[in-house]
């Protein structure tokens, strides 16, 4: 698949050949969404578990007698009604972290690149440098180039510094280096924006 390199000045730049096998995967709505399942959950978080009534270090001593004290029929102080005493039905620790295949994991990537490139919302750029880092000089480029109103843009091992501090204002856009290139947020994003290093990286990921 050929595709136009696209300078930051809308001036085109050659083409560049894309794999197939990254970027012609025929998506599939049961793949991306198990992929997209498994990334949230495991963002997610376990609670710490609360220390309940069997939790507590104190003593299993019966409080008082149980008749003629004119006070409750407490057990112990362990109880929940008491300061210190266990926590009555709280938090418990879960499991968050499911498992999935490396494969399906990496099918999931290549059909969300894949699905932008069918849908005509990839751009490949030659580089993302910004003169003086305006977010001004960036808003201007993003109209010529016709970007979508949410951006995803990934570069090669770092993001342009120049790039990332003009971007750095403007919550439509996501910068991300090409290692953290993942399917929630390619999906999530209207326009999908690539360098040439990014392209090279994702490739290279998957044919290693």
């Amino acid at each position: 698949m050929k595709i136009k390199v696209q300078t930051l000045d809308a001036q085109g730049n050659g083409d560049i050949e894309l794999n197939d096998a990254v970027f012609a995967v025929e998506p599939r709505a049961d793949i991306l969404h198990r992929v997209v399942t498994w990334q949230l959950e495991k963002r997610r978080e376990t609670a710490r578990g609360t220390r309940e009534r069997a939790d507590v270090a104190r003593t299993g001593k019966k409080f008082g007698r149980q008749k003629g004290g004119g006070t409750a029929r407490h057990g112990d102080r362990r109880a929940p009604v008491f300061i210190g005493g266990g926590k009555a039905h709280g938090a418990r620790v879960r499991d968050f972290n499911p498992s999935l295949n490396k494969k399906i994991r990496a099918l999931g990537l290549k059909m969300a690149l894949s699905s932008h490139a069918k849908a005509g919302s990839l751009i490949v750029m030659d580089s993302l440098t910004i003169a003086d880092s305006k977010t001004k000089t960036l808003l201007g480029n993003m109209e010529q180039l016709n970007f979508g109103k949410k951006t995803l843009v990934i570069d090669g091992d770092a993001v342009d510094n120049s790039f990332a501090l003009a971007a750095g204002n403007l919550h439509t856009v996501n910068v991300l280096p090409a290692q953290g290139a993942n399917v929630y947020d390619i999906l999530k994003s209207d326009t999908l924006v690539l360098t040439r290093a990014a392209v090279e990286k994702l490739e290279a990921r998957f044919n290693g």
